[in-house]
C-alpha cells in the first residue's frame, strides 16, 4: 500500500491514448493517460468507464451531443454509449473503469493496448 502522487506519475507519461495502471480495487483499475486530438469511436458492450479530469480539458462526443469536461470534473459513459473523446490540446485523464476494459473497446487498430504498463 503506498499513495499515488498524479502530478509526478503524469511526468512519466510522455505519449497520447497508452493508458497505464496506476493501480487496481475489487476487480477495477485505476488508470493514467493522455489525451491528445480524437481517438476512435467505439463503446464497452459489458463496462462502465469513467473518465476525471485531471488537468486540461477535453470532449467526449456522443452520436448526439457533446460534452465538455474541465480539471476537477468527470463523466461516467455506460456500458453500450458509443463515444469518442476528443482532446483539442493535451490533457490528462484518470480512468477508473473494469479490468476486463480494453481502451478500444468495440474496435481493434494501432491504439488498441491489449496488454498494460504499470506506473
Amino acid at each position: 500500500m503506498d499513495k499515488v502522487d498524479l502530478a509526478s506519475a503524469f511526468t512519466r507519461i510522455r505519449d497520447a491514448w497508452n493508458p497505464r495502471i496506476a493501480g487496481e480495487l475489487n476487480g477495477q483499475m485505476v488508470k493514467l493517460v493522455r489525451f491528445q486530438g480524437p481517438f476512435v469511436w467505439h463503446s464497452h458492450a459489458t463496462e462502465d468507464e469513467m473518465f476525471l479530469v485531471v488537468k486540461g480539458s477535453f470532449r467526449m462526443e456522443l452520436r448526439d451531443r457533446a460534452i465538455d469536461l474541465a480539471a476537477g470534473q468527470f463523466l461516467i459513459v455506460p456500458r453500450g454509449v458509443e463515444h469518442r473523446p476528443v482532446a483539442d490540446a493535451e490533457c490528462e485523464v484518470l480512468l477508473f473503469e473494469p479490468a476486463t476494459t480494453l481502451n478500444t473497446g468495440n474496435v481493434r487498430n494501432e491504439r488498441t493496448r491489449e496488454t498494460l504498463e504499470r506506473i
